[in-house]
């Protein structure tokens, strides 16, 4: 039998993080793009970055029926924040006139380049990245490559580097807040055993 679940923040209420997701706003637009397998996910930072941030949506699935509609917003120029050759540096778009809506998949890098391939007008959008310098706190998980982050962690570092001087640390908050509960449900010396030499 399953745990009442927040139906805000999806966790048990005895582990709601709702209170210490914040209310952030940015100039910046961020579209969340969530496989179906990421919903049920533990960790699910898309969530968490949606429900922080006032200026972002969140849709789940593979192929996005109302992709021209969500791209298409009046006075925003798209980018897809995912490697490529000719992707530009974020850092390139700070002293735009006009403001990005950063495109976000979220799912594992196999799944989010599934669903570039199922959306070709997702595919066809201009590329930025973030600097390869960001360290992860995710610390439940060696991280893929050099500079890899969670979802929630690049969205981040992404908005920090366009709308600098602004901070939004505490959109990490609620992220920090499940990393240290994931670690007391396995035990220190569980983690330590598995996780610790990183």
């Amino acid at each position: 039998m399953s745990r009442p679940q927040c139906p805000r923040c999806l966790r048990p209420h005895t582990h709601c993080l709702c209170p210490l997701i914040p209310s952030l706003d940015s100039r910046t637009r961020v579209l969340l793009l969530q496989h179906p397998s990421e919903v049920n996910h533990a960790l699910n930072t898309a969530r968490l970055a949606a429900l922080g941030l006032t200026n972002a949506e969140l849709i789940v699935g593979e192929v996005f029926e109302d992709l021209p509609t969500l791209l298409n917003r009046r006075g925003y120029q798209a980018r897809l924040l995912f490697p490529a050759d000719d992707a530009q540096p974020m850092q390139a778009y700070r002293e735009s006139a006009e403001p990005l809506l950063l495109v976000v998949p979220d799912g594992t890098w196999r799944k989010a380049r599934k669903m570039l391939h199922l959306n070709p007008l997702l595919a066809a959008l201009p590329r930025v990245t973030l600097a390869q310098d960001g360290v992860s706190r995710y610390r439940l998980r060696k991280p893929p490559g050099p500079g890899a982050l969670s979802t929630i962690e690049a969205i981040v570092h992404a908005l920090e580097t366009l709308e600098a001087p602004t901070t939004f640390a505490p959109l990490l908050k609620p992220f920090e807040a499940l990393i240290e509960g994931q670690i007391a449900a396995m035990g220190e010396e569980v983690f330590q055993r598995n996780h610790g030499d990183r």
